[in-house]
């Protein structure tokens, strides 16, 4: 088999063309707008914003950084400008109903005018009713009927003193009521007076006071309905008053309200609850009064008059008629902030509230538009997804405290009338949020039947590069920074082709790129430059990979101490270096891992000591399992499995998962069967299937660039090296030391498809191909494999024949 020519400069690094760039700085750019390279995500966006029938929601997926949520927002305010404006609602009293207040349904900008307007009429009618009642006219009225009973009174207790003279009785008015006396010569008689007298007048004049008493109070009987029947007739004159004085302001009002069905029939309703309740446009403001249903007389305002806290409005949304439907962007989506709350207030050691203390939630505020939220914060909140699925099942808001949702409290609370929903929500969230919700939520599919998907990558292009430079030009013009050059953009490109380890694509994480171009930026402006050049941009790059690297130079540190050991000098059998990616936060390291196989006479089984120790995954598991695999099909033959081996990642102290190390396991274990030692200055990522063909990984970059780190610390010797899946070779965006370094013929690259090409280049023999009976050349790698294992299976049979001798 040929040995795998290494990789040239070229192929390590896509630069972007500068032809692809036609512009010389940022600022001759328009501002790129929309996501970049989203085609897919914008047009079910705009599908979904379009669609009208119930359930079309949206949920808009993607990687954060992406640009989700800031392109969401421009296309709702886009949209939502040219749509009708969302209606206005209000909640007032139910005068027949106060502990449901009833909800009012206004054209956009009514639901303000109609409060200025109920509680000016308030203002209008007290003045008036207050007039009234002032007036000569009510006054002469009232004194009128006053009169009438008193002297109705006063006639009646007249003719009583008359007979009481004639009978020789005065009566007196006391504090203790009405008493009768005797009187003789004028004189009224005392107790011991009276006593004096001769018995048969004592009797005269008890006799005298009996009729007397019993005559006035016959006369006095009808005083009770008298007295109501004055009181009857003050009260319909202060009717008829009232009456008189705000019907014409209600006309007014009414008149103003009447093209408006909920405003006009609650109107109706208040034009009857004053004729009703009229009193009350009487009473000074602040007034302490109960209301029929007194949940919190003064809950709204204490300095209110109650007919303002009767018949006031409370405005529970409020739109402009000129800005089209609304647009929430709700950012702390919890229970009381999506579905609104009632109030109460403390007073005399109470909680009260009433119609004026409900507040609305981001539903009632997007209600007729749109509500965006994030799709995490919204599970992550109590009560929130549950509630939010059924008021989209009842196409309806209801304000229902979490207290009395679940009876926490028994005491008597408003249950305002719902308010119809009609909104389209956007939830934003990643990926495995979405399909976690597809799978566990069997309700969700109901509710959003939309999904826009941000794709993380798109096709690196000339068309793709315009596009990126758009964008970038529209952060600088909006942050007031320098423009760059078209040099700079295309170092941003390249970086973007690195940061999806893809020379084919560009990450559409664009985030990241804004945050390189911002550094880049400052340290443009740090050399008093105009214009950020592609140096700006490598320095930027390089110091934000320094400032995040320090756990990267502690693993090298322990390396080039030996504390690890990694060996890139001299030769080994059954020894090898593999390598890694760690991740810390967001930023990727490569590292080098020494791995190492140790065989013996078996049974063919791989001992896979990270899994035996519960450190691999089954990923690596799986790795591990093909090599058995790939051994016994390729050499074992008609021969028993006989050997024992095993696997390990030598100082490996955390889980391993994965299969990117699987070829590096084989060459290592096929190096201890063949007894053949293996370049300790070569390193080996891959993985392999059961055919030997190896396979593309992730991490390449990153990789290669941890063992050059440590070759260069050391000191290149021009040996040194890396292999590399042969269909990894598209994702090389290496850095320029590397490349400089494989120019200069000091480090090597190479992409290896199968696995007899690593083992020619990681030992130096012929790997050998087998012939038509199976049999692999003399001096070849794979022979010394096959008669090792012939020599295992060999011995074993041999101890098996003896136990049986032993046995007999």
């Amino acid at each position: 088999m040929t040995i795998p020519a290494e990789l040239t400069q070229d192929a390590l690094y896509r630069p972007c063309p500068l032809e692809h760039l036609t512009f010389e700085t940022t600022a001759e750019l328009s501002d790129g707008r929309g996501p970049f390279g989203q085609a897919r995500a914008i047009e079910a966006l705009r599908f979904g914003l379009e669609i009208k029938q119930p359930g079309h929601n949206l949920f808009v997926m993607g990687p954060p950084g992406s640009g989700r949520r800031s392109f969401v927002a421009d296309v709702l305010e886009r949209v939502a400008q040219t749509e009708q404006a969302a209606a206005d609602w209000c909640y007032v009293n139910d005068f027949d109903n106060p502990e449901k207040p009833r909800a009012l349904r206004l054209p956009a900008g009514a639901g303000r005018r109609l409060a200025n307007d109920v509680h000016q009429f308030v203002e209008d009618v007290q003045a008036a009713v207050s007039a009234a009642f002032s007036s000569e006219k009510y006054r002469g009225q009232r004194q009128a009927i006053e009169h009438e009973f008193q002297e109705q009174q006063s006639e009646a207790l007249e003719r009583v003193q008359e007979v009481a003279r004639e009978r020789g009785i005065r009566i007196m008015q006391t504090p203790g009521g009405m008493v009768f006396a005797p009187v003789v010569d004028g004189e009224v008689l005392g107790p011991d007076e009276f006593q004096k007298l001769p018995a048969a007048r004592q009797r005269e004049i008890q006799e005298a006071v009996e009729d007397v008493g019993k005559l006035l109070q016959e006369s006095m009987k009808d005083m009770p309905d008298r007295l109501r029947a004055s009181r009857e007739r003050v009260r319909e004159l202060d009717r008829q008053v009232a009456t008189f004085a705000i019907e014409r302001l209600v006309n007014d009002l009414a008149r103003s309200w009447r093209q408006i069905e909920d405003a006009a029939a609650w109107l109706e309703d208040m034009h009857a609850d004053l004729a009703e309740h009229y009193e009350i446009l009487r009473q000074p403001r602040g007034e302490q009064h109960e209301l029929p249903f007194q949940l919190d007389p003064e809950a709204a305002d204490p300095g209110q008059s109650r007919a303002h806290r009767r018949y006031g409005v409370n405005v529970l949304v409020a739109n402009d008629p000129h800005l089209g439907a609304p647009v929430v962007d709700e950012q702390r989506p919890n229970y009381a902030r999506l579905f609104g709350k009632i109030e109460h207030r403390a007073r005399f050691g109470a909680l009260l509230t009433d119609f004026s203390l409900i507040r609305a939630g981001a539903l009632h505020l997007a209600n007729g538009g749109y509500l965006v939220m994030k799709a995490e914060r919204l599970l992550a909140e109590p009560f929130a997804w549950t509630a939010l699925k059924e008021c989209l099942q009842t196409g309806c808001i209801r304000i229902v405290p979490l207290d009395q949702m679940y009876g926490l409290v028994s005491t008597v609370s408003l249950e305002p009338v719902p308010i119809p929903l009609d909104v389209k929500i956007v939830l934003i969230g990643t990926p495995r949020l979405y399909y976690l919700l597809s799978e566990l939520d069997p309700e969700f599919a109901d509710f959003f039947k939309v999904v826009a998907e941000f794709d993380d990558r798109t096709e690196r292009s000339a068309e793709a590069a315009m596009e990126f430079a758009g964008v970038l030009a529209r952060v600088v013009r909006e942050d007031g920074l320098p423009p760059l050059e078209r040099s700079a953009v295309a170092r941003v490109v390249e970086e973007a082709s690195r940061l999806v380890e893809d020379r084919e694509r560009i990450s559409t994480e664009i985030r990241r790129s804004i945050d390189i171009v911002r550094e880049a930026c400052h340290w443009a402006r740090k050399r008093k430059g105009e214009r950020v050049e592609r140096e700006d941009v490598e320095r930027a790059i390089e110091l934000q990979a320094y400032r995040k690297g320090r756990l990267r130079e502690r693993v090298q540190e322990a390396i080039l101490r030996e504390t690890m050991i990694i060996a890139t000098s001299g030769e080994r059998v059954g020894q090898i270096n593999g390598l890694s990616v760690l991740t810390v936060g967001d930023q990727p390291f490569g590292r080098p891992a020494r791995i190492t196989a140790r065989v013996s006479l078996g049974s063919g089984e791989i001992v896979d000591i990270e899994r035996e120790a519960e450190l691999g995954g089954s990923l690596h598991s799986k790795g591990v399992m093909i090599l058995a695999g790939y051994i016994n099909a390729r050499f074992a033959g008609n021969l028993p499995p006989a050997f024992a081996a095993t696997l390990a990642f030598e100082q490996s102290y955390g889980g391993i998962d994965g299969d990117s190390a699987s070829s590096t396991e084989l060459y290592c274990l096929l190096s201890a069967l063949a007894e053949v030692p293996i370049r300790q200055s070569l390193a080996v990522t891959g993985s392999v299937n059961q055919f030997g063909e190896v396979q593309a990984i992730g991490g390449v970059n990153h990789k290669i660039e941890g063992f050059f780190d440590i070759c260069a610390e050391r000191g290149l010797s021009g040996e040194q090296g890396v292999l590399i899946p042969y269909a990894n070779v598209k994702h090389l965006m290496l850095r320029q030391r590397v490349i400089d370094a494989v120019a200069g013929g000091r480090f090597h690259i190479y992409p290896v498809q199968h696995v007899d090409e690593g083992l020619e280049l990681l030992t130096g023999l012929p790997a050998g191909t087998a012939d038509s009976a199976g049999v692999f050349p003399e001096g070849s790698v794979n022979h010394r494999v096959a008669e090792r294992l012939r020599t295992f299976a060999e011995l074993r049979m041999k101890f098996a024949r003896q136990s049986e001798l032993g046995a007999s």
